[in-house]
């Protein structure tokens, strides 16, 4: 079984232009052609923190939508959520709120892809050094459950060094770096990563650099395909 995972900070929509354009967001998910796309920044900050993308033309398009609404009018969980492809099934959903300064989420999933369950888990880590340290240490603890296939993927904010000393990740978890993808234009820092337990095997990892991304958010989104024998 081969699957293709994606992640996306949307920026809430704003594009380099400074225009919040959810339809270009849209358009750069379909570029991905993925089975799961966490997304990151998919509320408008302020106020009743409103979707920017719209539902029903996700469902339209064959997405499940996979998330926890922090409020009423919002998508996301802390702003994080999962889209999953009609194909697969969704089993469960869990929201967690980490140790944070600032508000912080992650939301995890468990689907079942050609009969094989898996875990999945969206994620987007703080600013902060020693916040981002305990959130990365807290969610590979969580993230898996033995003997169950999972994926990790998100912003991981890690702007000096690479994520992935910490305790918990070493013996469970493979950190996979697509590549530069923020700034979106002229990419310099690897903010976006994804890490997968031992079931699986890397087939591709690259930073989706289309025309319409480097315009639509200030990241660009990563994309990786996995396998399981």
């Amino acid at each position: 079984m081969q699957l293709t995972f994606a992640s996306y900070n949307i920026h809430k929509g704003v594009g380099l232009d400074r225009r919040r354009d959810p339809d270009r967001i849209l358009s750069v998910i379909e570029e991905l052609d993925a089975d799961v796309i966490a997304l990151q920044e998919v509320d408008e900050r302020f106020g009743t923190r409103r979707a920017v993308l719209d539902q029903e033309e996700l469902s339209d398009n064959g997405w499940q939508i996979v998330a926890h609404s922090t409020k009423p009018a919002s998508m996301g969980w802390h702003g994080n959520a999962l889209l999953v492809r009609d194909r697969l099934e969704v089993l469960e959903v869990e929201a967690e709120t980490l140790p944070q300064l600032e508000p912080r989420g992650a939301v995890r999933a468990q689907l079942r892809a050609h009969g094989q369950q898996i875990c999945v888990t969206s994620m987007h880590l703080d600013l902060s050094g020693l916040l981002r340290k305990r959130q990365f240490a807290h969610l590979c603890n969580n993230s898996r459950a033995p003997g169950l296939p999972a994926v990790m993927l998100g912003d991981c904010n890690e702007w000096i060094r690479p994520i992935g000393g910490e305790r918990g990740l070493a013996a469970h978890w493979d950190m996979v770096e697509p590549g530069k993808s923020f700034p979106a234009r002229r990419p310099l820092l690897a903010l976006d990563r994804l890490m997968h337990t031992p079931h699986w095997k890397l087939e591709k990892a690259e930073v989706h650099a289309s025309p319409l991304a480097r315009q639509a958010s200030d990241h660009l989104p990563i994309k990786v395909t996995l396998s399981l024998s």
